[in-house]
């Protein structure tokens, strides 16, 4: 499986998602899209961030149908450093791991455009198999944005990228 759909690596009881995406926009862009509140906004979920190392970030995303304080998640900026990486802890209601996960994008100019590097580290392997389709929806969901097309469908999303993956999990 390559990068760009992802790969959720498992050790012990611990899991990590890795993506890898190339965008055909501009490092500023993809970075304004993944920090601004107001850009997070129209493809995740409703953000505050305090945009220092050090500072926090709150984040009610649109999907899965739950109630919002089981999807709020709330974490310390751990690297603040425009606009090639931002890194913040992922606490969660929901997640089954007793101490927080660790949330990374880095930015890298690829020639007219940039590679983006998700990484999520410190999820349960259950977690990690329910947050790997998701995430999947959600950067196809900042790609869309990018480019101005409209968003698709979170849900369905998730469960076409499931079906693909064989996972079992269902938001």
């Amino acid at each position: 499986m390559t990068s760009r759909e992802g790969k959720l690596t498992i050790e012990g009881d611990r899991a990590t998602l890795n993506f890898e995406r190339r965008l055909p926009y501009s490092v500023d862009a993809v970075w304004a899209a993944i920090t601004d509140p107001e850009q997070r906004n129209q493809w995740m979920g409703e953000t505050t961030i305090d945009a220092r190392e050090g500072g926090t970030i709150e984040l009610i995303p649109h999907s899965p149908p739950i109630p919002p304080q089981q999807k709020t998640m709330s974490g310390r900026i751990r690297v603040w450093d425009p606009p090639r990486v931002f890194e913040h802890e992922w606490s969660q209601a929901v997640l089954s791991a007793p101490e927080p996960g660790v949330v990374r994008y880095e930015l890298t100019p690829d020639g007219d455009g940039t590679l983006l590097r998700f990484i999520h580290r410190g999820l349960t392997a259950s977690d990690g198999q329910g947050f790997h389709p998701g995430t999947h929806a959600y950067l196809d969901r900042l790609e869309a944005h990018l480019g101005g097309q409209p968003l698709p469908d979170w849900a369905q999303r998730y469960q076409e990228v499931a079906q693909s993956l064989g996972a079992q999990w269902t938001p």
